[in-house]
């Protein structure tokens, strides 16, 4: 952590705010954590280290359903992992090519996004290895929308760097997105002094290789904080509700409250203004799928 000097800490965290999991009578518990971004409070050691006895209120946090433990046999109620806390923007990054772009895990991830009551942002990396125009046929989808998206190549270094600089200022942000689609890389780009470690993607699998562990929150000049996350091969956004899901579409939102029930999840229900749309063309089929796809899975894993 950082002092209020912006001197580096080495800090633990004291009782209950230990990392903990417990398996008992097949439910799996978790104390509180600390999360990259949160403001504490911390008494100081002899040797310089830290302890964390306090974590102040978050004005939000990003977060998603922690992957299940292999082995564990248990049913209901999936950990929450939080990503990081106090945040202003959220920077999707993918790419065209080695991973593909995947326009439902991008769906995924602006939910997250969204509901953590984020400036969500795009950025489609590796143009350099698109065939057709495929990075500009997302980036005008997605646009539509009303999200900016930046097409860029880390290898060669081309892109409106610039203006996802201007976005950055004076703001906290993270960057998440799929192991491999140069995370590490864009933020080398921006800030060269940062040096993050960059692996090349598997040239067996073309997966991404996971070069960040864990989240790393950077200064990178006055008020202005980046924070790099570990690469992710499952999303899942956490706490969704089927009836507030549609709100975290900003293409649904004009229409939503034009359905003859309130609690209309937008699949089957009569008199959908949602659905609607979809048939006229004013919300793309696409997106609606995406949005299926999501609702069919957020609250899976509820308690029984």
């Amino acid at each position: 952590m950082l002092d209020e000097n912006d001197n580096l800490i080495r800090c633990s965290l004291r009782g209950k705010f230990q990392k903990e999991y417990e398996l008992k009578k097949d439910k799996l518990y978790k104390l509180d954590l600390a999360a990259v971004g949160d403001f504490v409070e911390y008494e100081k050691n002899a040797d310089g280290t830290g302890v964390i006895y306090k974590i102040r209120e978050r004005k939000n946090y990003i977060s998603r359903k922690a992957p299940r433990i292999k082995g564990a046999s248990y049913r209901g109620e999936r950990l929450e992992q939080v990503l990081a806390a106090n945040l202003d923007n959220l920077f999707i990054v993918t790419s065209i090519r080695k991973p593909a772009f995947n326009n439902r895990s991008v769906d995924r991830l602006i939910v997250a996004g969204e509901s953590s009551h984020l400036n969500v942002n795009i950025v489609i990396n590796k143009s350099d290895l698109q065939k057709k125009n495929e990075a500009e046929e997302w980036k005008n989808f997605y646009e539509e929308i009303g999200y900016k998206v930046f097409i860029i190549s880390s290898k060669n270094s081309e892109g409106d760097f610039d203006g996802i600089h201007n976005i950055l200022n004076e703001k906290v942000t993270v960057f998440w997105g799929h192991s491999g689609v140069g995370k590490s890389s864009l933020l080398n780009i921006l800030f060269p002094h940062l040096n993050l470690k960059v692996r090349e993607v598997s040239s067996y699998s073309n997966k991404g290789k996971h070069t960040t562990v864990t989240s790393l929150m950077e200064k990178v000049k006055d008020n202005t904080f980046v924070i790099d996350t570990p690469g992710v091969r499952e999303i899942d956004p956490y706490g969704i509700t089927k009836e507030n899901l549609g709100f975290y579409f900003a293409e649904f939102k004009p229409y939503i409250n034009e359905c003859k029930f309130n609690t209309c999840t937008h699949q089957h229900e009569p008199g959908c203004a949602v659905i609607e749309a979809v048939e006229n063309g004013e919300i793309s089929l696409e997106r609606y799928e995406s949005y299926l796809l999501i609702l069919h899975t957020v609250e899976e894993d509820l308690f029984f």
